[in-house]
């Protein structure tokens, strides 16, 4: 597991990163612009679904990183194969 610090250091970045998807995603629907630059990477009106993947995915890895600070473990998926005995 990552120390503290380290972790604390990447959740205030996402959170800095989902704060812009969100003021990025209001003015897009609000029509104030038509296009949108975060970073490296600009969307249009037309790219709302992209926009809203990257908040999903962003809302995503904060809860993964605040339950690690809190000293949970990473949810581990496991797959269940049915057989007739």
């Amino acid at each position: 597991m990552e120390n503290k610090t380290l972790l604390k250091m990447r959740l205030e970045r996402k959170q800095a990163q989902l704060e812009a998807a969100y003021n990025a995603y209001t003015a897009l629907l609000k029509g104030g612009v038509q296009s949108y630059t975060i970073g490296s990477r600009s969307l249009t009106r037309l790219d709302l679904p992209s926009l809203e993947e990257t908040i999903a995915k962003l809302e995503q890895e904060i809860d993964m990183l605040e339950g690690q600070m809190a000293g949970r473990k990473q949810r581990k998926a496991f797959g269940v194969v049915p057989r007739d005995i």
